[in-house]
């Protein structure tokens, strides 16, 4: 027997629909790339999302092809988002810090119809555009009037005599929900990147979860910054949640230097952040040695790599707001789990509370997740014993797009190539990459530790922690070093520091400072790159 319900599919423009009639006064306000501020409402985004669909029309883009963007966090990028799912093409987000041949590659291998671009990657798209077979047809993210009359790019046009001709009266189409909605290639894989492709349900779920009041618990009364871009998994999924609930969205544009982002936020009146810690470091890093504070931020979801326990602390402590440990994958939409207290873990002393806010968290409703040996044999939650991870769920990854790299299941289990932990209550934390693990004499040693305790040494503004070859112990770890601006910092200092927080056999042979730590499209260090700038590097005695 059948439920009795209403069959709705659960579409994108249902969720900008909703914004438009329950919010539509609640306001988008945008940094553009030309350095004003920007601001109008949920009402004008689904008015000109509806102007996208039909200029799409116009253009003959066809029901599933892809509209691929270059584009900082702002408002006509959220008219997309809308626009071109909405309709039934493909959002294909690009990463337009990725090397130009690799965008090139990418928009050749999605087989993108149109490319809409911010004008900071105006140069991007010069040097590209003749390798883009399928482009029919390139939009400037600007106004008529910005756009150079000679670019050397034909069928250029900018976005707002795109669209601004085309009437708003447009109805959403209706189709099946599991109709491809967006997608993303992601670099955290070997070979050439490949595509997770969305689909409107995974979508709609992962925003309805990633709303609760134990994940980012959003609401109509938050004012949400996403600093994480919206190239990188659609910025978390925020997009979608803020229409969802209504909160008001403030776009930083492409200024993400902490002063830039301070002032948007105290401006703005922001109570909720996201992004990486790298962003998060230059931001504390500006306020600081200025004396200032937040007016309004009460929380922040930090994920893209594990949170430095010295930046939990330092928000916490010494500006009052709670940080969320997050984590997740490109090929997760991105969420899996997210690091709240229990009612129970409310009355432990602050210290104990610590150890858990450290770890990544518990797994969010619609992600199951379990640890498993070299032989694929399931490991106890007893928060001791480590191994590789492996998630399901209705927004994870079946296969990637083209069947690219085959099928990367495991008995209907998705491997995240992540080494963690899980405790008896469910959290899950991460040890290491699988491919980034240290082994010394038979024993594993967490990177992920060795650079924590480093990043708590005030003079320490970022650390890496890899292995060495060794002839004895087979690896030893050492640690790489970039130093905060005008501190002194000894490699024994730096050791010594190391002890009585971790076995003696684990503390680094050595420390190498660097002017820099080589850091990926989406701010995460490049161990691989780091390995190579190193390779000329012997241990001590070695």
């Amino acid at each position: 027997m059948l439920g009795l319900m209403q069959n709705q599919p659960l579409l994108i423009s249902a969720l900008i629909d909703f914004a438009e009639r329950h919010h539509g006064d609640a306001e988008i306000v945008s940094r553009r790339v030309e350095g004003d501020i920007h601001r109008y409402t949920y009402r004008d985004v689904a008015r000109r999302s509806r102007q996208v669909a039909r200029a799409l029309d116009r253009a003959g883009v066809g029901f599933g092809e892809r509209v691929a963007t270059l584009a900082w966090n702002g408002y006509r990028h959220l008219e997309l988002y809308f626009g071109v799912s909405g309709s039934g093409r493909v959002l294909h987000t690009i990463n337009p810090r990725l090397h130009p041949e690799q965008i090139a590659w990418i928009a050749n291998h999605a087989e993108d119809q149109v490319l809409c671009f911010d004008m900071s990657f105006l140069p991007i798209m010069q040097a590209i555009h003749a390798k883009c077979g399928t482009v029919k047809r390139w939009v400037a993210l600007c106004d008529a009037d910005k756009l150079p009359a000679d670019t050397g790019i034909p069928n250029l046009v900018s976005y707002e005599s795109w669209i601004g001709a085309e009437p708003a009266d447009y109805t959403w189409p209706q189709f099946d929900e599991n109709t491809a909605s967006s997608m993303c290639y992601t670099s955290g894989t070997t070979g050439n990147p490949k595509a997770a492709l969305y689909s409107h349900r995974s979508t709609i779920l992962h925003a309805y979860a990633a709303a609760l009041p134990d994940v980012m618990c959003l609401s109509a009364r938050d004012a949400i910054l996403p600093v994480v871009p919206m190239f990188h998994v659609n910025a978390w999924g925020i997009p979608y949640s803020a229409a969802l609930t209504g909160a008001k969205l403030v776009f930083p544009g492409p200024a993400l230097d902490g002063k830039s982002v301070y002032e948007l936020m105290e401006a703005e009146r922001v109570t909720y952040a996201a992004g990486v810690p790298t962003v998060w470091q230059m931001l504390l890093g500006h306020m600081k040695p200025n004396g200032l504070r937040f007016s309004t931020l009460k929380r922040t979801v930090i994920g893209g790599s594990a949170c430095p326990p010295a930046m939990i602390t330092a928000f916490k402590d010494d500006y009052g707001v709670e940080v969320l440990h997050a984590w997740g994958m490109t090929e997760m939409s991105p969420l899996g789990t997210l690091c709240t207290l229990k009612n129970k873990h409310l009355v432990l002393p602050e210290s104990e509370q610590m150890k858990i806010r450290l770890k990544q968290g518990r797994a969010i409703f619609g992600v199951d997740m379990k640890i498993v040996d070299a032989e694929g044999k399931e490991l106890p939650w007893d928060g001791k014993t480590s191994g590789d991870l492996l998630v399901k769920g209705p927004w994870i990854i079946r296969e990637y797009f083209k069947g690219e790299g085959g099928d990367p299941l495991v008995d209907g289990w998705f491997p995240t190539g992540d080494v963690a932990t899980i405790d008896a209550d469910g959290y899950m934390q991460i040890t290491d990459r699988s491919k980034d693990v240290i082994k010394s004499g038979g024993e594993w040693i967490s990177s992920i530790d060795v650079e924590n305790i480093a990043m708590a040494h005030p003079a320490v503004q970022m650390a890496a922690c890899i292995g060495m070859k060794h002839p004895k112990w087979d690896e030893r770890p050492i640690i790489v070093v970039v130093k905060k601006p005008g501190a002194e910092l000894t490699r024994d200092e730096l050791l010594a520091f190391y002890e009585g927080k971790i076995a003696k056999w684990q503390i680094p042979d050595d420390v190498v400072f660097v002017d820099a730590i080589p850091l990926g499209a989406t701010g995460k260090m490049l161990k691989t790159k780091l390995r190579e700038l190193l390779k000329d590097y012997r241990l001590p005695g070695v």
